[in-house]
């Protein structure tokens, strides 16, 4: 993958998809703002049918997730990072650019704040922009030679046990080598994206997005010596249940599967990618350090305060 350059090849955007958090607070009116602007300059607006839906918006053009892949030229999501997680995942097969308004709590992918939205989305929609890919994952879970559950991720594929019960025993494969035996209350295997959502909190590292690999995480492991670890993305990893109770596999926390003993769960980089659309100027760096509070500054000496 790229880091995140300046685009100027991307074609005109004439449809404008806009997809909402519709639970958040306020969110009729940002939404209402939003398509009036953009109606207003000239686009042509539709809206994710459940956002309307939820909403209550009257007089709008709604779309199911497929027909705004095959329509729009972007989708404009409005809300936190779950709100994007979910829209990504649907649009993906279609390539469809995705621009963030963070009306949640952390915004790492949706990052344009609700103050400033209207200006910036001026700029961003007549070319002054940047663009960056995501990978996601994509995973099936095989039991007795039989795919019972497939699902895309964005951040991360998690095998975990239940909340009552004892270790899970996990036996994991790469490119069909054995890598290790673990018993632990669980695996995180992470896109770049997702380290720094649930991989992060179990103590792995940060990937930029720009880098092609995938961060296996132990969840609180018996031995210390279990440590995370970055595969290439071309890495093909097989996690087995070889032990353990009410153990289940999470798909970004949002799709879920209930595993029995010798179930295996294939992933590996999915063929598809997500396209982010940001102001002209943004930076990976300049969001890590406002979400997870890096709060040193160079001063205009050139030192730190």
């Amino acid at each position: 993958m790229l880091p995140s350059q300046p685009v100027t090849a991307f074609p005109a955007f004439n449809t404008v998809a806009i997809v909402g958090k519709y639970m958040a607070a306020g969110i009729a009116q940002s939404l209402s703002e939003i398509g009036d602007f953009l109606a207003k300059a000239g686009y042509r607006v539709v809206f994710e049918a459940e956002t309307a839906h939820n909403v209550g918006l009257t007089g709008v053009v709604p779309m199911t997730p497929a027909e705004i892949g095959r329509h729009a030229d972007v989708a404009i999501v409005v809300g936190g990072d779950g709100t994007m997680l979910g829209i990504a995942r649907q649009l993906a097969p279609y390539g469809i650019p995705l621009i963030g308004i963070n009306q949640g709590r952390l915004g790492f992918m949706t990052d344009i704040s609700q103050e400033a939205v209207i200006p910036v989305l001026e700029e961003m929609l007549s070319g002054k922009l940047e663009s960056e890919q995501r990978s996601l994952l994509e995973s099936s879970v095989i039991r007795d030679g039989d795919t019972i559950f497939q699902a895309l991720a964005f951040n991360d594929v998690v095998v975990s046990r239940g909340s009552t019960s004892g270790m899970a025993e996990l036996q994991v494969e790469v490119d069909g080598r054995f890598m290790y035996n673990q018993r632990s209350d669980g695996l995180i295997v992470a896109t770049p994206t997702g380290s720094t959502a649930y991989a992060l909190s179990a103590g792995g590292p940060l990937l930029h997005p720009s880098l092609s690999g995938m961060v296996l995480v132990p969840i609180a492991p018996h031995a210390l010596s279990n440590r995370p670890i970055v595969v290439p993305d071309s890495s093909e990893i097989v996690i087995e249940i070889m032990g353990g109770r009410d153990i289940s596999a999470n798909f970004d926390m949002q799709s879920l599967a209930s595993l029995q003993h010798h179930d295996r769960i294939v992933i590996k980089r999915s063929a598809h990618a997500i396209t982010f659309l940001h102001p002209q100027g943004w930076s990976y760096y300049d969001t890590l350090r406002e979400k997870l509070h890096w709060h040193e500054y160079p001063s205009a000496e050139g030192r730190l305060k």
